[in-house]
């Protein structure tokens, strides 16, 4: 982190097929050894899978999806007199966004078999209707925020 000045924030450019901001968003997360073309019809054709299992909108289901899954407080780790406190913060509507697509593509990674765009499509369904393995994540982080709020006086 440079002390000098902070980094400018980035513009997202919409994707060319939901014109979508989100969908962009979940592109650079998938993104692997920098093929971008790839990372898109992996997440086109889980787009695909969603509309043919749910017959809804697939851009209305990923925005619920990471709307449930968006964490409100999260811990950070801060050093006073020695030890380490786990001390909750709020999270910021951009971070919670990046946080939850995260999420969503980590444990869609993690899934055994099958191609990446099935599992993606299966994570956001579950995360939708507000189960799965991103969703345990957000109860999990909010959990620790909610055990560790003796310390919320140590925020900065």
């Amino acid at each position: 982190m440079s002390r000098r000045n902070t980094a400018k924030k980035r513009k997202i450019s919409q994707d060319p097929i939901y014109n979508s901001k989100l969908v962009s968003m979940l592109t650079v997360r998938i993104l692997k050894h920098g093929k971008k073309s790839i990372a898109q019809k992996i997440i086109y054709s889980s787009m695909q899978i969603i509309e043919n299992k749910t017959q809804k909108n697939a851009l209305e289901i990923l925005e619920k999806a990471v709307r449930n899954t968006t964490p409100l407080v999260e811990v950070k780790a801060r050093r006073i007199g020695g030890s380490t406190y786990q001390v909750p913060m709020e999270v910021r509507a951009y971070r919670g966004t990046n946080l939850a697509l995260r999420w969503i593509t980590k444990f869609a990674k993690q899934g055994a078999g099958k191609s990446m765009s099935i599992k993606l499509a299966n994570e956001v369904i579950n995360a939708s209707n507000e189960n799965g393995n991103s969703i345990r994540k957000r109860e999990e982080t909010h959990r620790m925020a909610e055990a560790n709020k003796a310390f919320a006086h140590y925020r900065y």
